[in-house]
């Protein structure tokens, strides 16, 4: 073999094997996390990058040819479909999960939001928190 060939092996190599760490990654967090968007991202994300890396391997050791360029298009689409696809469904769950208070915070109006990040920030940094408040009726 040749110096090129021994590179482009090594390469192609590489690339199966972080994808194949990044799947064993996405397993144990979709078997050990206890929420369902939680197992969903590990999920989506081992969709995501490990089946790229993977595919960028066979790609390098397919070398340039039309083989390639629909690898190519396999991975251009799977990084449109995975996302979307993940966003729905993590979009179904918060509608429709009617315990979902017990998982994560939910706020109302933006503005709950907005002021507890703000006394957050303000104890972080040693500040006295502001009234929003007086601020919002003064604005008035």
């Amino acid at each position: 073999m040749t110096v090129i060939e021994w590179i482009r092996f090594l390469t192609g190599s590489l690339f199966l094997l972080i994808g194949i760490v990044m799947f064993f990654t996405e397993l144990f967090g979709v078997f050990h996390f206890k929420y369902v968007l939680n197992r969903m991202h590990a999920a989506a994300m081992g969709d995501t990058l490990a089946i790229s890396a993977c595919l960028l391997g066979l790609m390098i050791f397919s070398g340039f040819n039309f083989t390639t360029l629909k690898l190519f298009l396999i991975i251009v689409f799977l990084w449109f479909a995975s996302p979307v696809s993940s966003h729905v469904l993590a979009r179904l769950e918060t509608a429709t999960n009617e315990n979902l208070n017990k998982y994560c915070e939910i706020y109302e109006d933006i503005t709950d939001l907005e002021r507890e990040l703000a006394a957050r920030n303000d104890t972080e940094t040693g500040k006295a928190p502001e009234k929003t408040e007086e601020k919002e009726a003064s604005a008035l």
